[in-house]
């Protein structure tokens, strides 16, 4: 059983509040033996902080996601500012851009984004980056910046796009999506790629796979994506497996 990682995995969410024990035991079951939890609003970074006791294999990450910005106070910023001096997370996440939804409130998404990407520089971290309908505007502002390094997880966008993040540096997070025959495009890319810039996903509970369309999606199903890519690049599972899982220690720093 080769060992995998999942860089993007919301296992505090309470839809795990029943069985968060035996979710775990499942993905260590099928090799998931490294886990990052990224954050999504102040609330959820000390129940994540829970999670990741040392030796569990889950690593923290804390963030303020476009998505929930109706619940974000302005002093949050400071508030990230403190716990990434006094607790050193692996990254800087989930943060992004969101311009999907009508009432997207953008100049203070970009506000947000802009000063957690300050953030993430100053203290030397790398970033998890969620962008839906926004994903040209995330490139230009990380290329804007510099100095940046990270993750746009469940990437979606363009051949074009995919390439302007690989050549800032940026990984590309891949998971459930991929496993649907419609995704020709992500297949395409994925099928193509430079593997140093492939990090695995689940970003459960959501997105599954097409072999669990409608259910809660887990960590355990990352060998079902893994296994899709491998065919779509014609390689061994084993070894796009130790490249991604490599690629995630890399990235976030993961001895």
């Amino acid at each position: 059983m080769p060992q995998l990682a999942d860089s993007h995995v919301h296992l505090d969410d309470a839809r795990f509040d029943a069985d968060r024990a035996a979710v775990l035991h499942r993905a260590r079951a099928a090799g998931v033996t490294l886990q990052v939890v990224p954050g999504v609003d102040v609330k959820s970074w000390a129940r994540i902080q829970t999670l990741c006791t040392p030796g569990s294999g889950l690593f923290p990450a804390w963030g303020l996601h476009p998505m929930f910005m109706h619940v974000h106070r302005d002093e949050d910023l400071a508030t990230l500012s403190q716990w990434l001096e006094a607790k050193r997370p692996v990254a800087v996440g989930e943060i992004g851009l969101d311009f999907h939804e009508k009432d997207h409130d953008a100049e203070r998404q970009r506000g947000y984004f802009r000063q957690q990407l300050t953030l993430a520089r100053d203290f030397d971290l790398p970033v998890i980056l969620h962008a839906r309908a926004a994903m040209d505007e995330v490139t230009t502002t990380l290329r804007h910046l510099g100095g940046l390094r990270g993750v746009v997880h469940s990437f979606s966008g363009s051949e074009q796009q995919a390439e302007q993040l690989w050549r800032i540096g940026f990984h590309l997070g891949i998971g459930g999506p991929v496993t649907y025959e419609r995704a020709q495009r992500l297949r395409k890319i994925v099928a193509k790629m430079p593997i140093e810039y492939l990090l695995l996903e689940s970003d459960a509970p959501d997105q599954p796979g097409a072999a669990h369309r409608g259910e809660r999606n887990e960590p355990s199903y990352i060998p079902d994506a893994l296994h899709c890519i491998a065919t779509l690049r014609g390689e061994d599972p084993a070894n796009v497996a130790a490249a991604t899982t490599a690629n995630t220690r890399r990235l976030f720093g993961i001895s």
